[in-house]
């Protein structure tokens, strides 16, 4: 389990100022991978992980100064990534478990050693997302097995992870799963767990011992809905989405809640136009979205969105105004006002 470390072109994260939009940028951090990274966690303004395909985990426990590789082994693809400290992380892999790709994976000594805590065969099983609420309770979706959700659900912090009973959810529609796009499927606020499949928001109020499912305005597809899940509270959240086949086509991109996701309606849609992934709040009223087509900025609450450039990421993280992002071929940068 190799890994090296790299030296980035920036000796620390910028942070967001009170500048105007105009002059709001992405600054690019130069990565020695050619990895696809689509799953990226900050723990703190310090920490973060970010998990790739080719078996590739990037950390950084300085703020940017250095990024350690490691390579666990095997051709995984990381497409979910939580940690939980410098130390301690957990990452899934997402891919056919009939081709041994549906794998949990932890490590506990800053990435040296990585221990399989999770791996099934079972015929269908297709991992799409990881999101710990804590230190201790984490939640893994994955694609619908026998017309029920597919949820795993860990106390221990990742050690163990066991199903949550499918009788407890509502019945899924004839095509319905989720993209394996971001790592951003799943928001948690409290004991509030939801998740996005292409065109609706199931939630949990207990902590995935009951669910509802409620209907968004976007179209269930076999390329085309939801990417991304975000709330910003109990009440005001986002999902944002596209058709990855037509990611630079003219469509509503994003949609808002602000009763918790009962009800939901298209904001306007985002410059540049097409596929969005992945969103954040970056201040009062102020937010980014991200996607293959580009990145997108409202300052009014979400409601009008302007073009914040044309490079790809698939998925951005903040910490108060420390934000990432990060994408294909180890694409990643920091945003600067």
């Amino acid at each position: 389990m190799p890994s090296t470390f790299v030296k980035t072109s920036l000796s620390i994260w910028l942070f967001l100022s009170g500048s105007t939009l105009a002059t709001a940028q992405w600054q690019p951090i130069q990565i020695e991978t050619d990895a696809s990274f689509r799953s990226l966690h900050l723990v703190d303004m310090d920490i973060a992980w970010a998990g790739g395909s080719k078996s590739t985990i990037l950390r950084t426990v300085d703020g940017g100064a250095n990024w350690q590789v490691f390579r666990p082994g095997g051709n995984l693809d990381f497409r979910g990534i939580c940690g939980l400290d410098h130390q301690t992380a957990v990452a899934m892999s997402a891919g056919e478990a009939e081709k041994g790709a549906a794998k949990i994976l932890r490590t506990s000594d800053g990435g040296a050693t990585w221990k399989e805590v999770f791996s099934t065969a079972e015929a269908g099983v297709f991992l799409d997302c990881i999101k710990f609420k804590d230190q201790s309770t984490g939640y893994v979706l994955g694609d619908p097995i026998g017309g029920k959700p597919y949820v795993l659900k860990t106390t221990d912090g990742g050690r163990s992870w066991n199903r949550i009973d499918p009788a407890v959810f509502p019945d899924m529609l004839e095509g319905e799963a989720s993209f394996a796009s971001s790592n951003s499927n799943i928001s948690i606020t409290g004991k509030i767990v939801r998740f996005s499949t292409q065109s609706r928001i199931f939630m949990s109020n207990d902590e995935g011992k009951s669910w509802k499912v409620y209907q968004t305005p976007f179209d269930q597809g076999t390329t085309a809905g939801i990417f991304g899940l975000y709330f910003v509270s109990k009440k005001m959240g986002f999902a944002v989405g596209g058709d990855y086949v037509n990611d630079k086509a003219d469509y509503p991109n994003i949609a808002r809640t602000r009763d918790g996701g009962k009800t939901w309606q298209f904001t306007e849609s985002a410059q540049p136009p097409g596929l969005k992934e992945s969103v954040w709040q970056i201040g009062k009223k102020r937010y980014l979205a991200v996607g293959t087509s580009g990145s997108s900025l409202s300052a009014d609450g979400g409601q009008n969105w302007q073009s914040a450039g044309d490079t790809p990421y698939h998925v951005i993280q903040c910490v108060g105004k420390t934000c990432l992002a990060i994408g294909a071929n180890g694409q990643l940068a920091t945003w600067k006002n």
